[in-house]
């Protein structure tokens, strides 16, 4: 079995497995995207770090990696929220810590385990990335293609297949945070994984947010410190 949160970390950061350059840099290497297929270059770049929020993950963000920086991002949200501020009250990005051991979003104290909730976040990422359309069988040969050289263990790339393969489940993947903390990680990791340009994508991330249970304002901070986290 692969390590989840090793794969969570390879999906927030900003190099391709193996290599010293970045998707961008790297992808005449390793194919070309479908430069006039969106839900495919949208696909392949989530699986390979490579979206448009995702790739530009910049400073203390970047540093904390992994779960680590979906929690990081995911609490100071919700401090922010809880303290009453407005969204983006801070200005331009702040530094992002790892979230106190005392509080939900410390990844330790995940009641499901660390493995299990990283593999979830895993999931709501590739559901997000499938958000305005169908990957067909052509897409996904695509990816498959893009996975055979990513330097992805072979289970980590057949669990990502299967994900991409089969219908996206969002009641598990809402039943997945079991906390209230779990719940604004997962919207925050699905948030990075799509900037919603596109009415499917804002849809989705308004749906997960409403499904999840989260008031609008918090959502709001949410944007607000991805914003701050994002070059």
């Amino acid at each position: 079995m692969f390590d989840p949160k090793k794969l969570l970390n390879d999906f927030l950061n900003t190099q391709v497995p193996g290599t010293q350059g970045s998707v961008r840099e790297k992808a005449g290497q390793v194919g070309q995207l479908a430069k006039d297929n969106p839900l495919a270059t949208g696909a392949i770049a989530a699986v390979l770090l490579g979206t448009g929020t995702g790739r530009s993950i910049t400073g203390s963000a970047l540093k904390l990696g992994g779960i680590a920086a979906v929690a990081g991002l995911a609490y100071t949200a919700y401090k922010n929220y809880q303290d009453g501020k407005s969204p983006g009250e801070a200005g331009g990005e702040t530094e992002l810590l790892p979230p106190p051991a005392e509080t939900g979003f410390d990844p330790a104290t995940a009641p499901q385990g660390e493995n299990e909730f990283a593999l979830a976040l895993i999931r709501a990422m590739i559901a997000a990335a499938r958000a305005d359309g169908h990957v067909d069988d052509a897409e996904r040969e695509q990816i498959a293609g893009k996975l055979a050289v990513s330097g992805l263990e072979q289970d980590a790339v057949t669990f990502i297949n299967a994900e991409l393969a089969n219908p996206v489940d969002i009641d598990s993947i809402i039943a997945a945070a079991q906390t209230d903390a779990q719940k604004v990680e997962l919207y925050t990791a699905s948030r990075l994984t799509i900037s919603p340009a596109t009415r499917a994508e804002r849809g989705y991330l308004d749906m997960l947010a409403g499904r999840l249970g989260l008031p609008d304002a918090l959502v709001d901070h949410v944007e607000a410190t991805i914003a701050g986290s994002t070059a």
